[in-house]
């Protein structure tokens, strides 16, 4: 179901200020702790129709991948995970956007490595700013878990005591800024 936002955005397409967003992933590692890290390429748009319905197309570059490890980034981008190569794109189109108490929950189908789901984010609403002179900004931040294994990147690596070397479920963090040309 797509709801109308209520909160004081204007009307009109939003583009993604790549500058000043990010695109963060968190995933058990050895079951103790969490491999992070981020998506350094990725594009979108915000659409708010007159009626102040919105609507989000996105696109991520899973091959901008960084965890701060080059080995690990380059089996991450192979074909025992995102396989890149032929993958090099995960995206995703809104289909709705519900309130959740003061926040909101968006619905869309997210495409990795040729899998298509539909996700649910939660999603907060950061308001807005008349910007620095190049035109209105809006801030969201928004998250969910996914399992990889629901988009075929079901690898097992198995450790020898129990549990394996990668968790299936994936935190995704999105800090988004976005701006409407003046």
């Amino acid at each position: 179901m797509t709801t109308a936002v209520s909160a004081p955005i204007a009307t009109g397409t939003w583009t993604i200020d790549q500058a000043h967003s990010a695109v963060a992933f968190s995933v058990k590692h050895l079951m103790v702790s969490k491999v992070r890290g981020n998506f350094e390429a990725f594009s979108g748009t915000i659409t708010i129709a007159e009626d102040g319905t919105p609507s989000v197309q996105a696109e991520i570059d899973v091959t901008s991948i960084t965890t701060g490890n080059d080995q690990r980034d380059g089996h991450i981008k192979s074909a025992d995970f995102f396989d890149a190569e032929q993958f090099p794109k995960a995206t995703f189109v809104s289909t709705g956007v519900a309130p959740k108490g003061d926040d909101y929950v968006l619905t869309g189908d997210f495409t990795l490595k040729g899998v298509t789901k539909s996700v649910e984010l939660d999603l907060e609403f950061n308001g807005t700013n008349p910007g620095m002179g190049h035109g209105a900004v809006a801030g969201f931040e928004a998250s969910t878990v996914l399992n990889r294994k629901d988009f075929g990147i079901d690898i097992d690596m198995p450790l020898e005591g129990g549990g394996v070397v990668v968790g299936d479920k994936v935190t995704i963090t999105l800090e988004i800024e976005a701006n409407q040309p003046a």
